[in-house]
């Protein structure tokens, strides 16, 4: 990597718009970024990493308010290294806990998606060879055949289906 990347190739590398690294500096999520003679932002293999990490929060859906408490407290050094933990310690429950709620839900759907296979399962025409339609009783009436039987009549009125 070259040692100072201009927002451009920072922007590209990370998927962040140049407007949101702009953004994430002046709300404090990441420190004044080094500047070249012109005024143009120069960011060093440190601010790459940090902002690496900035998105890993962000991809557990971390709150910006609680994105910008780690900030500040890393910003003030190792004094601060309990809070940090103990701050990410919590965002880590909560992260948890919404694992266990999707894996509820994901559950629910893959025993509902069941439900539904075994609904066009029963549906399906049975296949019968020829040897079995020569001797398989059919309906004088071939109108009969059309209306559901009282068992499939049945479960078509059952709410929820």
């Amino acid at each position: 990597m070259a040692s100072h990347l201009t927002i451009a190739e920072v922007a590209e590398r990370t998927g962040l718009s140049a407007h949101t690294l702009r953004y994430y500096e002046r709300a404090g999520l990441i420190a004044p970024v080094a500047r070249a003679p012109g005024g143009q932002r120069r960011y060093a293999a440190s601010d790459m990493e940090w902002i690496g990490f900035l998105l890993r929060l962000r991809e557990t859906q971390m709150p910006i308010g609680q994105m910008q408490a780690f900030a500040r407290l890393r910003s003030e050094g190792n004094a601060t290294i309990g809070a940090r933990r103990s701050l990410l310690e919590q965002h880590l429950q909560q992260v948890l806990a919404t694992i266990a709620a999707m894996q509820q839900a994901a559950q629910a759907l893959q025993t509902k998606i069941g439900h539904y296979e075994g609904l066009e399962a029963s549906l399906r025409p049975t296949q019968t060879t020829s040897s079995e339609e020569s001797t398989s009783h059919a309906p004088r009436n071939p109108k009969s055949s059309l209306r559901p039987g009282p068992r499939q009549a049945a479960r078509d009125r059952r709410p929820g289906r």
